[in-house]
């Protein structure tokens, strides 16, 4: 699972990782939650002939999908994350694996790791970033869903597959990346069927993140600045692989229409 994440790179840094011709000016993120908007790249099949600009686009959408055929918002669940092994199987997700897939723009996630129930301990926070630094592409799926009143909310998911080695002892989920030099198969919908990318849909390797631990102010989402990200002096305790972790289900933010 992936319950929140992190944008800290500037609008220029994002425009050249993914090609684009620009991206609007937008503040670093530090605690990005559900129901907030988020970045993502898109796919622009309508490029003309002989037009050899980038065909990506940027957009902003809400954090959580919504499928075309909901009625009642409700009664439905958030939809933060989508299982990558099935989602092309699934009512909720399968149309748009065949024609909305989407890049996620991140500088890394935030994941739980929660000891066993015995040990009556609190959840730890770790920020999980590429060990290298820079900006990192979640593959993602949009949905562009109509109210009852006609008014249009772009949303989107962030596709997840088993951890890694390295992620496990954390969590047993994790973002599937996708590397700069794949982004235009992932992108293509016209001609690239869910199964002409399922190889895409795998753990990044082993030493592509490091995991830091941090504190749990994290996990209120008033709480929005760059310590967040500062490491703290580690549990006591190390991680246990064999216990069965969770994330910390996140609070919806006060303002969900507020941009930034």
């Amino acid at each position: 699972m992936c319950g929140r994440f992190s944008l800290t790179a500037s609008p220029e840094e994002v425009a050249d990782f993914f090609d684009l011709e620009a991206v609007d000016d937008f503040p670093p993120r530090y605690n990005i939650a559900p129901t907030q908007p988020i970045l993502i790249i898109a796919g622009d099949i309508s490029r003309a002939p002989g037009d050899n600009r980038s065909n990506r686009r940027p957009l902003l959408v809400r954090w959580g999908l919504i499928p075309s055929w909901v009625k009642d918002l409700e009664k439905f669940p958030l939809l933060i994350n989508a299982r990558s092994e099935t989602a092309a199987e699934k009512a909720s997700f399968r149309a748009a694996m065949r024609h909305r897939r989407v890049l996620i723009a991140a500088s890394g996630f935030y994941e739980w790791h929660r000891p066993p129930k015995e040990l009556k301990e609190k959840p730890v926070p770790y920020w999980i970033r590429p060990a290298q630094g820079g900006i990192v592409a979640f593959a993602g799926l949009m949905e562009t869903y109509m109210t009852p009143d006609g008014a249009e909310i772009d949303t989107g998911a962030i596709l997840t597959t088993g951890a890694n080695a390295a992620i496990a002892p954390i969590h047993d989920r994790m973002p599937v990346v996708i590397g700069p030099q794949d982004f235009e198969r992932w992108l293509d919908c016209k001609t690239g069927e869910p199964r002409d990318v399922a190889d895409l849909l795998k753990p990044a390797d082993q030493g592509f993140f490091e995991a830091i631990e941090v504190s749990d102010r994290v996990n209120k989402v008033v709480n929005a600045g760059p310590d967040l990200q500062e490491r703290v002096a580690e549990s006591r305790k190390p991680v246990d692989s064999r216990a069965e972790p969770r994330a910390v289900k996140p609070a919806s933010p006060p303002d969900q229409l507020k941009l930034f």
